[in-house]
């Protein structure tokens, strides 16, 4: 029993998920019939399966934020992810996009979902150029990182460490958005500009911001500092999930056009998904499995150029979840022989 109590119990992780997963779906399956609770179910599997990648990056930050602001991400954070970025989000989407009201938004998302659905695909150039862009950013922050001891992929990693400056893969971002967004076979220039422009410019503030504070070193500023740090680590890991998220909304009208069974089925996956990251961090599992976040940023490489190129042509949302999966799997395997090889070699 006294385990059931311990902060890394499954049980204890998972218990408030679990029980809004369950009422959850006994309301679906009630009151919207079997064929809903199916559905359901199959976007909360989509959501956890491309979304696991999320997890171990958001596991990373956590592990450096107090207990204060873990839980203010189990708390508050969830209400954000769940409501915010999958439901309320989208409609103001549709409202800047298409110059509609509110009301007209609502209406049309609860009694004409392929019209809304068809108004949030028109914004897809925005959500892909600023999810591209911020999840490269993230990425190359990590392998061109001087500071990292642990390398995965030598060959690859070790000449970028090498030139480990923050101008440097800057400059590559850039470069980046400059191709997608003269590129040819881009009818939206002026939304990848724009959208990628932001995606670089919101990651290089928080980046800076949250660099620049916790260097700090004056005692009399400690408080502050872990204040401050939080606050922006947490505000970080919102905008990560909203890079991930935001394309998963647009994927999801493919399995059904009830704006509510999205809701639903979407954000019971953000709960789970939240829910693992955080016993990532009371179980140290970053730590255990050692290339595991390596695979979580190839992963996010993979998914930046899968919205980038979705730009150009259309690339199912599968490709990333199959391409995630593989990696991450492949950065276990390599963290087990790892650890197999070490104790051998004592």
């Amino acid at each position: 029993m006294k385990r059931f109590f311990s902060p890394q119990h499954p049980a204890r992780i998972f218990l408030i998920t679990g029980t809004i997963t369950a009422l959850s779906l006994v309301y679906v399956a009630t009151s919207m019939g079997s064929s809903a609770l199916f559905l359901t179910l199959v976007l909360i599997l989509i959501e956890i399966t491309f979304s696991f990648d999320n997890a171990i990056i958001n596991a990373r930050v956590l592990a450096g934020m107090t207990k204060f602001w873990q839980q203010m991400f189990m708390t508050v954070g969830m209400v954000i992810a769940v409501f915010g970025m999958r439901l309320v989000f989208p409609i103001l989407l549709v409202m800047v996009t298409a110059s509609l009201g509110a009301r007209e938004v609502i209406d049309l998302a609860l009694n004409q979902p392929a019209l809304y659905s068809e108004r949030l695909i028109t914004a897809h150039p925005y959500i892909a150029s600023f999810g591209g862009m911020f999840l490269l950013m993230l990425a190359m922050a990590f392998f061109f990182d001087p500071g990292r001891k642990v390398l995965w992929l030598s060959v690859i990693e070790r000449p970028l460490q090498q030139s480990g400056k923050w101008w440097v893969y800057t400059g590559i971002g850039v470069a980046v958005l400059a191709v997608f967004t003269l590129i040819p076979a881009n009818h939206h220039p002026q939304e990848t500009l724009i959208a990628g422009a932001i995606g670089i410019g919101i990651f290089l503030l928080l980046h800076a911001l949250t660099n620049a504070i916790s260097g700090t070193e004056a005692k009399q500023l400690a408080a502050k500092q872990t204040a401050w740090t939080g606050f922006i680590s947490f505000m970080y890991l919102q905008v990560l999930d909203g890079s991930f998220s935001f394309d998963g909304v647009i994927g999801a009208f493919a399995v059904t056009q009830d704006v509510v069974l999205i809701a639903i089925g979407l954000g019971i996956g953000a709960l789970w998904v939240r829910s693992l990251t955080l016993l990532m961090v009371r179980r140290q599992t970053l730590s255990t499995y050692r290339y595991l976040e390596h695979g979580a940023h190839y992963t996010i490489l993979v998914l930046s150029f899968v919205l980038l190129f979705g730009l150009l042509v259309d690339i199912p949302e599968v490709v990333a979840g199959i391409a995630g999966l593989i990696i991450v799997g492949l950065s276990i395997t390599s963290s087990v022989a790892a650890a197999k090889l070490e104790q051998t070699s004592y």
